[in-house]
Order: structure tokens, then C-alpha cells, then sequence
């Protein structure tokens, strides 16, 4: 099966967030594992499609979304606009969100409410940062490097020097792959328990 690469569109936004959920527990389907499961897509896939469009990516199979990239070239700047743009989204389904949220769901909903999280004084050399996610069926054959590349040339456009990326200590496949793309492993303290991966752009 040939799969393609393009720019994001709007009609996308469902296929990114069904994926998003399908990959969203170390790599695994995360269906069933929260009542709230959109919590994920809201955290992980939303605001970027929101705020910076222009820097997300779809793998296409021809007939819908299969994987993605997506990010920003400034994360000073896009955790500013995750404040004043895309929680007030939320602020009238937040508290019943709240109210029904289980122990995993409650951490996921502070996650959401502190974009502040994502921002590491030792990133000033690595100001943009992504998320991508494949089906598991179409992981391999270089996908994720072609998309990855994809992203990289964008942001390096839009002026970031760096980019990284944060990855949970127990996905192991993701620890791997990075590495094989061309990042190196930045040895961050203090930014929270995830291990952390670093590129340089070509215009660095």
C-alpha cells in the first residue's frame, strides 16, 4: 500500500484524534483504559491542530489518515497561546469533566490545565517540539522518518533552530526510534520524568 504525506486539513481533525487515542498508551490502543478517553486528543493532539495547523502532517493511505506529526517552532510562544486561546475552550465542560474524572483521568485534566508543564529553561536550544503517533499497521518502512523530515523542514522554515521531544521512560519502541532518526539524548534534570530527544535543523 502506497502512503503519502501531505499538509493537515481541517476534515482531518477526527482521524487525528481517533489515532491519537488508538497509539495513546505507550504506543498502545488507549480505548478502555479511561471513561474520558478524548482527554488524550484534547492534551496531545488538539491544540496543536487548533493553534498551528500549518505544522501538521498526515500519513495517508489514500483513503484516510493512518499517522501524523504535529507541533510548534516556538514552545514559549505556543504554551502563551495554549493559555489565552485553548483552555477557554474548555472552561465550560472542565467541571463536570472534574466531577466524573477517575484517579488516571483527574492527572490527564492537570495535565491539560498547566500548559506551563512543557516549558524546560535547558530547551532554549530546542525550542520546537512535536508528537507523532502511527497505527501499528502501518508503523515501519520508514513512515515515521519520512514524517518526522516532514516536520523538521517546517519548523526550520519558521526559524527553529532545535527541536525535541519528551518521551515516557517506559516506551521503549519510542526511545529506539528516535534515536534512529538522528536525535540525540539530551540528559535534562528538573523538567519531570521524561527522558528527552534533541535535533538540530538544517538551519541550526
Amino acid at each position: 500500500m502506497s502512503l503519502s504525506i501531505r499538509p493537515y486539513q481541517a476534515r482531518d481533525e477526527a482521524a487525528v484524534y481517533d489515532i491519537c487515542v488508538r497509539t495513546g498508551d505507550d504506543g498502545q490502543d488507549a480505548t478502555g483504559r479511561f471513561d474520558d478517553v478524548q482527554l488524550l486528543a484534547d492534551i496531545w493532539a488538539g491544540p496543536y491542530l487548533f493553534l498551528e495547523p500549518d505544522l501538521a502532517f498526515v500519513l495517508d493511505d489514500g483513503e484516510r489518515p493512518v499517522g501524523y506529526v504535529l507541533g510548534t517552532a516556538d514552545t514559549a510562544a505556543f504554551v502563551e497561546s495554549y493559555r489565552k486561546s485553548w483552555l477557554p475552550r474548555f472552561s465550560e465542560t472542565l467541571p463536570a469533566r472534574t466531577i466524573a474524572a477517575g484517579p488516571e483521568e483527574e492527572q490527564l485534566l492537570s495535565v491539560l490545565r498547566h500548559p506551563e508543564r512543557m516549558l524546560c529553561p535547558e530547551m532554549t536550544g530546542y525550542p520546537a517540539h512535536l508528537h507523532i503517533d502511527i497505527l501499528p499497521a502501518h508503523q515501519g518502512g520508514g513512515n515515521g522518518r519520512r514524517l518526522i523530515e516532514s516536520f523538521v523542514q517546517a519548523v526550520a522554515r519558521a526559524g527553529a533552530v532545535g527541536l525535541h521531544v519528551a518521551v515516557s521512560p517506559t516506551n521503549t519502541r519510542a526511545h529506539g526510534f528516535y534515536l534512529r532518526v538522528g536525535f540525540e539524548r539530551l540528559h535534562i534534570t528538573g523538567c519531570g520524568g521524561a527522558f528527552f530527544y534533541g535535533l538540530k535543523t538544517p538551519a541550526a
